[in-house]
């Protein structure tokens, strides 16, 4: 039986690290929650902690070494370590569990999206504080963290996600491995959440998941209830009702991951008129239907190219960001060609790119073909200078324009200028809105709210405005 700490004891104090994509930082956002909830304190650093938890990723190289890494350090600094998230379902060379073959010593280890599996190993190592007279009062906190829980973001954004895991077997991908199949979240818990997010004051919410458009796939699109009135579990559905509860708050919905099924056309006109934010981030991964098949991916890409353009015809203000593969095995330079010209007739407003990483388990790994490193990264920079030339000019038909932009950050409430987003730009991952000192005297701009700014230059990825 664990020891229980007394009634005078100072609150054990958990470190905590979060790595990798919104989705681990919504798993990081629970967990911290949850050890509030239970008094324990949570910090940022590895020194005065009793513990450490690192929330790791584990989807490419470069991802798994930053996890390794930040494991050692806080092995190094620390000694007492929890390892969670994707890296923590990862097989090793071994056949053993990976992080457990390179850092022997952890005190646990478990998979993403396992917030009673590490608070689980966080009782066992670091019992939480008792205090026999007020255990059984409810928690006053409760209150402070409301439906939504502690959040790890600004103030005013916060990520929403409304499944977990993927049915896609795509073969660069061992996503589903660690996260299993998809699993919707019921869809009045989902719109309980985001009403609690909007009420606190959160004015851009970024729905999420490994597979937006599959929402209710596995529960056949069930209907569920939201303030005694059915709806069904559909991202349609859905849409409609966070496009409803930002309304009176005048707030933004924003969606993340969302694959190109025939289905999200029945979304494009909610973004014509203004319901949700017309932006959609569409993970493509190339455009020639023979890479595609080799990646097993869901859609070719001439259908992909059409239906960009129906979106196109449908809300002329739609952006659409999206994340490419360079270097794929066995894919040639008319197939590489083939990309850069769909880039630029799709006019894909944001796109990323990765030179193919052969990442451990993935079925790619087997394909023939496989392209030397030089010649992967050789295309990577070759598409993203494409992709730049394409948003770049994008950006520039902006200039004279007056956008609505969502203010991240504002010193002196913003007299010498700031930096926000417009509905263009995404936190993190897309371009910002410079904004300079206002024309008016008495404007002034504060984090978390809206401003109106006329454009008058673009630079790079970011627009330069005036708030007016």
């Amino acid at each position: 039986m664990s020891e229980v700490l007394s009634p005078q004891a100072k609150a054990p104090k958990v470190g905590f690290v979060s790595l990798g994509c919104p989705k681990a930082l919504t798993d990081s956002e629970l967990i911290l929650t949850q050890l509030s909830a239970e008094g324990y304190e949570t910090s940022k650093t590895f020194e005065g902690a009793d513990l450490v938890i690192v929330n790791t990723c584990g989807f490419i190289d470069d991802a798994v070494r930053e996890s390794l890494d930040t494991i050692g350090e806080a092995l190094a600094s620390n000694g007492r370590v929890i390892v969670t998230g994707c890296l923590g379902a990862r097989a090793g060379d071994g056949g053993g569990n990976l992080v457990r073959e390179m850092h022997p010593s952890v005190l646990a280890v478990t998979g993403p999206h396992a917030t009673q599996e590490v608070m689980d190993a966080v009782h066992a190592n670091l019992p939480k504080p008792h205090d026999p007279f007020v255990d059984l009062v409810p928690d006053p906190r409760a209150g402070t963290f409301g439906v939504a829980g502690i959040k790890l973001t600004p103030r005013h954004y916060a990520y929403l996600k409304i499944s977990e895991g993927c049915n896609h077997r795509c073969t660069f991908c061992i996503i589903p491995s660690m996260r299993g199949d998809l699993v919707s979240r019921p869809v009045g818990d989902v719109l309980k959440e985001a009403r609690a997010l909007f009420e606190g004051g959160v004015k851009e919410l970024l729905v999420i998941s490994q597979d937006t458009s599959a929402y209710g796939v596995d529960v056949k699109y069930r209907t569920g209830f939201w303030d005694g009135k059915p709806v069904k579990t559909r991202m349609l559905d859905l849409v409609q009702a966070l496009g409803e509860l930002a309304e009176p708050h005048g707030a933004w919905v924003r969606l993340h991951y969302v694959y190109p099924y025939p289905s999200v056309d029945d979304v494009v006109p909610l973004m014509a008129t203004g319901k949700v934010l017309p932006y959609l981030d569409v993970p493509l991964q190339h455009s020639h239907p023979d890479v595609l098949r080799r990646m097993k991916r869901p859609a070719s890409g001439e259908k992909n190219l059409e239906r960009i353009l129906r979106w196109r015809e449908a809300c002329p203000e739609i952006v659409v960001r999206s994340t490419f593969i360079a270097g794929f095995p066995g894919e040639t330079e008319a197939e590489f060609q083939h990309l850069l010209d769909f880039v630029r007739e799709a006019q894909i407003d944001r796109a990323g790119c990765f030179a193919y990483s052969a990442v451990n388990g993935a079925a790619a790994n087997e394909l023939p073909g496989m392209l030397p490193l030089e010649l992967r990264e050789e295309r990577r920079a070759r598409f993203m200078a494409v992709a730049e030339e394409v948003s770049v000019a994008r950006l520039r038909r902006r200039i004279g324009a007056t956008m609505q932009v969502l203010v991240d950050s504002a010193p002196g409430l913003g007299r010498k200028g700031g930096v926000g987003r417009s509905y263009a730009d995404a936190p993190e991952i897309d371009g910002i809105v410079r904004l300079l000192p206002p024309e008016k005297i008495s404007k002034t701009l504060k984090v978390g709210e809206f401003t109106r700014a006329r454009v008058v230059a673009a630079e790079g990825h970011d627009l330069i405005a005036v708030p007016v």
